[in-house]
């Protein structure tokens, strides 16, 4: 694994070189289906605007952005770690202009800092290892150091990570059943689902190489991205398989449940997962049960930690192939054309 090299001369977006190293480590971060619903705007030599990609919103799955906001977030917490590989701090405004700018999600400057510490160079060296592991895991319990170590990464963020054990986690994965049931009997959500899972290698979707086999048993209601179908078709390899019969599950949650708390929980989210990639643990995600919530419950209060915005599987599972990322320059805009 190759060291990471702070960059302290100048400003972090002053050169197309600098510019492109940020948003590259930006877009490493997962998104819903893999849609990568951001655009990243240089405002000056130390100022980058993140906004939503609406174009990229799931319009079924994810009506209000909640899943939109989630993604961007990860992405965010990456551009934070990034910046700071060059010794200057992120200060981040949310959502600055909402009533006229609503995709504007956050504006990102760049303050002169510190060097990194330890454990913020071990946190961006993991942005290229982190995947979406979606197959078998080996069943061996985490130890005890590093649960701690990813409810305190949480913490961090100002989000809340809980064990999910027992009767609640069978509670949990009934509910993800039946919610993935009933999106599976939706045909505009199939037809979306089907949008954003691709046959063949793209820069965007989920490839088919990423879905992982079906449990075999059903013990675990793992999303069957391709259908039974799609996995003829595409000939997906392993159709199914035998799953870990105790699952580690873990659920994030937030205080609050609007497009602030959506961004909080996406920080959250990605500092956790960097956080199990240095420790060797995988990860996969569930929100089936999340894309269902109906939306006149949003404020809701759900004591005692708040609203839950991730379901979240940890284990010790195979190495699994990178998800294609778009080219940064995809994702890059003028700003001038975007407040014009």
């Amino acid at each position: 694994m190759s060291a990471v090299t702070s960059v302290p001369e100048g400003k972090p977006f002053a050169t197309r070189s600098g510019v492109r190293k940020l948003v590259a480590a930006a877009v490493a971060a997962p998104s819903v289906h893999n849609t990568q619903p951001w655009r990243f705007c240089r405002v000056n030599d130390a100022t980058m605007d993140l906004y939503a990609d609406l174009e990229r919103l799931l319009a079924v799955t994810d009506p209000l952005g909640r899943g939109l906001g989630i993604s961007c977030g990860a992405a965010l917490f990456n551009l934070r770690l990034a910046i700071r590989m060059t010794e200057h701090n992120p200060q981040v405004l949310p959502l600055p202009d909402p009533g006229d700018r609503p995709d504007l999600l956050a504006t990102v400057h760049a303050r002169p800092g510190g060097p990194p510490d330890a454990d913020e160079r071990l946190l961006y060296d993991m942005i290229p290892h982190r995947r979406t592991n979606r197959f078998p895991f080996d069943g061996r319990p985490l130890p005890r150091d590093v649960v701690v170590d990813l409810v305190a990464a949480a913490h961090d963020e100002g989000a809340t990570l809980a064990l999910v054990k027992g009767r609640t986690a069978q509670r949990v994965l009934d509910l993800v059943a039946m919610a993935d049931s009933t999106l599976a009997d939706d045909e505009s959500y199939r037809a979306e689902l089907a949008r954003w899972t691709r046959p063949g290698t793209c820069s965007d979707g989920v490839p088919k190489d990423a879905f992982g086999p079906r449990p075999r048993h059903r013990e675990l209601p793992m999303r069957d991205f391709g259908l039974s179908d799609a996995r003829r078709t595409y000939d997906v390899p392993g159709e199914t398989a035998d799953f870990e019969a105790d699952p580690q599950l873990a659920a994030l949650f937030t205080r609050g449940d609007g497009p602030r708390d959506w961004l909080r929980a996406g920080q959250a989210l990605q500092r956790v997962l960097l956080t199990a990639t240095a420790h060797g643990v995988a990860a996969s995600m569930f929100s089936q049960p999340l894309d269902l919530r109906p939306p006149q419950h949003r404020g809701d209060r759900a004591e005692p930690f708040g609203h839950v915005q991730m379901l979240m599987r940890f284990g010790y599972g195979p190495l699994v192939p990178r998800v294609p990322r778009r080219p940064v320059f995809e994702v890059l805009d003028r700003c001038g054309a975007r407040h014009a």
